[in-house]
């Protein structure tokens, strides 16, 4: 149990957070013209190999520390609210606490998605003087498997060492979906997760292209259930899911290219994880103007997709706005989901 100084400590920052949180979204209603959130990729390298992934290599180098600050204060400079690490993994990244004292020094929320196998008490407790600000660690299965190492039994002394050490805001997110054997792992995962004191989410595992696979009867049961364990927050904001989970197609307003931005490891900017080569600008030279048209750009792929961070920045803009369709080169492209990996 951690002692009353640290509880108190992190009651502090939590509502800290919380503050920064609220005054951003109320910004976020106020105007249109800045990134909510954006994922940025200091290294494409991960030490595991989910088969059900498509966002990492084996043998990429870590992007130059000098050339991460330029990217981060070019996210500074276009107003952008939340600034996400990812990855790859991005604990490989020798510099990775100074990329978050970057993002903190540009008055940008930090956070980090991990798989968590790299964390000890050393390490958390260098992410709490960079400045962290949250952390999230996707878990698939109680016990590793062919698809997925990413399992309690391995991952639940580095949840115990978050527990112990941790001063910024942890999630624990589960999944259900294509590729995962046993959905009911889901719950034993999210109940542990809150057990330790952290929020805890559940995502649909989407295929190769971002694209929805409808879940099965087991599987809606399970997604319901882990539902009622979530901790509502603007960060959390997930009822899109539900007709996922049903196989339905959601009619909204994706913001990609604008309110959510994904910078890859060659610094080059894209919709989204999964739909790499759109518009494919370099973040170097993006401007307003581009944040403007990708704003006002339907993209074919939206109706089935299940990238829920790009769902959740767009809520605050699905009332206004209505969009045109896609330039021709884009619109093509749609119409096989749009996708353009490099």
């Amino acid at each position: 149990m951690p002692s009353l100084a640290k509880s108190l400590r992190r009651r502090a920052k939590s509502l800290h957070r919380n503050l920064r949180g609220a005054l951003m979204a109320a910004r976020a209603f106020a105007s249109t013209d800045h990134p909510l959130l954006a994922h940025i990729i200091p290294v494409r390298r991960c030490n595991l190999a989910c088969t059900y992934c498509n966002e990492f290599d084996d043998f990429s180098s870590p992007v130059p520390i000098e050339e991460m600050y330029h990217r981060v204060d070019k996210l500074g400079a276009l107003g952008t609210s939340v600034v996400t690490i990812s990855g790859g993994e991005p604990l490989l990244h020798p510099e990775l606490d100074d990329v978050i004292r970057r993002i903190r020094a540009n008055a940008m929320i930090a956070g980090l998605i991990t798989n968590g196998y790299l964390l000890v008490a050393e390490r958390i407790q260098r992410l709490n003087r960079a400045g962290l600000e949250w952390l999230q660690i996707s878990i698939d299965n109680v016990n590793p498997d062919e698809v997925s190492k990413k399992s309690l039994k391995v991952l639940d002394k580095k949840l115990q060492l978050l527990a112990e050490h941790a001063d910024f805001h942890v999630n624990i997110n589960s999944v259900v979906g294509s590729g995962i054997t046993h959905p009911q792992d889901a719950l034993t995962i999210g109940k542990r997760a809150v057990e330790l004191g952290f929020s805890s989410t559940i995502g649909i595992i989407h295929d190769a292209s971002g694209q929805l696979q409808p879940l099965g009867e087991e599987e809606r049961r399970i997604y319901h259930e882990m539902k009622s364990l979530e901790k509502r927050s603007f960060t959390r904001v997930n009822a899109f899911q539900d007709n996922i989970a049903q196989g339905l197609p959601n009619d909204w307003r994706c913001r990609a290219g604008a309110r959510y931005l994904y910078i890859c490891e060659d610094g080059l900017v894209h919709y989204c994880s999964q739909q790499r080569g759109y518009p494919g600008v370099p973040l170097e030279t993006y401007t307003r103007d581009d944040i403007h048209r990708e704003y006002l750009t339907e993209k074919g792929c939206a109706p089935h997709c299940t990238v829920s961070c790009v769902h959740q920045v767009s809520i605050f803009d699905t009332w206004r706005a209505p969009q045109h369709a896609a330039p021709a080169a884009i619109a093509a492209g749609a119409s096989n989901g749009l996708v353009q990996i490099k």
